[in-house]
């Protein structure tokens, strides 16, 4: 059964930096559970079929339009049918004044009233931006997501095998942290997911030998970031002489995360090697992977190769994280 999330009208209200007209009950106890939000022009014509209660409720210049158009009695009878329903909260676009009705009605069944300046489009994008994030599904798994050169790199691999030590080189090459230890990995769309690190255990990472940093204070601010897409996989295994590994990049791994493909690279660890600058080059080669060049295809084209003779593999790995 998945998950249901939810978030608190006040965080949404801070967010958005929303103004209150009328709050009933503490806005921390009123939980969102629907990352879409409704313009009801269907309900203010009286179709109640597809009208979803736990969506916050948009009124912008037409809605307001319309009911300052309509016939008062008919006003109050829809605008009382609509929030007798008791939907999350209702916010007014453009700072436009609410009518009558809809404050009488909205106070008779205890629904908050809030106001911004935004246009209805914009209030609208920010609104369903915010909980898509606030309200994806998740998953929690163990290892190091940092930022390098503007791609997200998952680092997995057994406990031991150096996921913190290369993350303390890469922050000290100038990339960022997000989350040792513990990834939080939401999807936050289709074909995105975001990456974080738990609010309790944020910015801290375990060295053995030495114990908790906190890499926000020793390294400063520019050393870390709350959250950031994963891009790549990286694979840290301790290096086996009798495995072939991967040596022209023409074949490419991938890992599931939420029903999403990311691209995985497994890096054998061994001494001697310098895993930072290896990763670095890693998420350089991703990056220009994803914009259409391959430099092992490039290699074999110039040494007189047709790639249409070469057959390229895509396998998935099932990695214990």
């Amino acid at each position: 059964m998945a998950t249901t999330y939810s978030v608190s009208l006040d965080k949404v209200i801070k967010e958005l930096s929303l103004e209150t007209i009328y709050m009933p009950s503490d806005p921390e106890k009123i939980l969102i559970t629907s990352t879409d939000v409704n313009r009801p022009g269907l309900e203010l014509n009286g179709f109640y079929d597809y009208y979803d209660t736990s969506r916050i409720i948009v009124f912008g210049n037409a809605e307001t339009a319309f009911l300052n158009d309509s016939p008062v009695e008919n006003r109050k009878n829809v605008l009382d049918e609509i929030f007798s329903k008791q939907p999350p909260a209702v916010i007014i676009a453009r700072k436009l004044d609410p009518v009558p009705e809809l404050m009488e009605a909205t106070k008779k069944y205890g629904v908050p009233v809030l106001t911004t300046a935004d246009t209805t489009s914009s209030l609208v994008a920010s609104l369903v931006a915010y909980m898509n994030v606030e309200l994806a599904p998740r998953i929690t798994r163990h290892g190091v997501l940092v930022e390098v050169y503007g791609e997200g790199v998952l680092i997995v691999g057994d406990s031991g095998v150096g996921k913190s030590e290369t993350a303390i080189e890469l922050i000290k090459r100038g990339h960022r942290l997000i989350a040792d230890d513990a990834v939080e990995i939401r999807r936050v769309s289709a074909k995105s997911l975001v990456g974080q690190a738990p609010a309790n255990i944020r910015h801290f990472i375990e060295l053995r030998g030495i114990g908790i940093i906190n890499a926000r204070r020793i390294f400063g601010i520019g050393a870390v970031k709350v959250s950031e897409k994963i891009d790549l996989v990286i694979n840290m295994e301790q290096w086996d002489g009798h495995k072939v590994y991967d040596r022209m990049g023409i074949d490419s791994e991938y890992t599931e995360l939420l029903g999403i493909k990311v691209p995985v690279m497994t890096i054998p660890v061994k001494p001697g090697r310098n895993l930072a600058v290896i990763i670095e080059v890693a998420a350089m080669n991703n990056r220009q992977k994803k914009m259409g060049y391959n430099a092992a295809e490039e290699l074999l084209q110039s040494l007189g190769m047709d790639l249409s003779m070469v057959k390229q593999q895509e396998t998935k790995l099932e990695l214990e994280i």
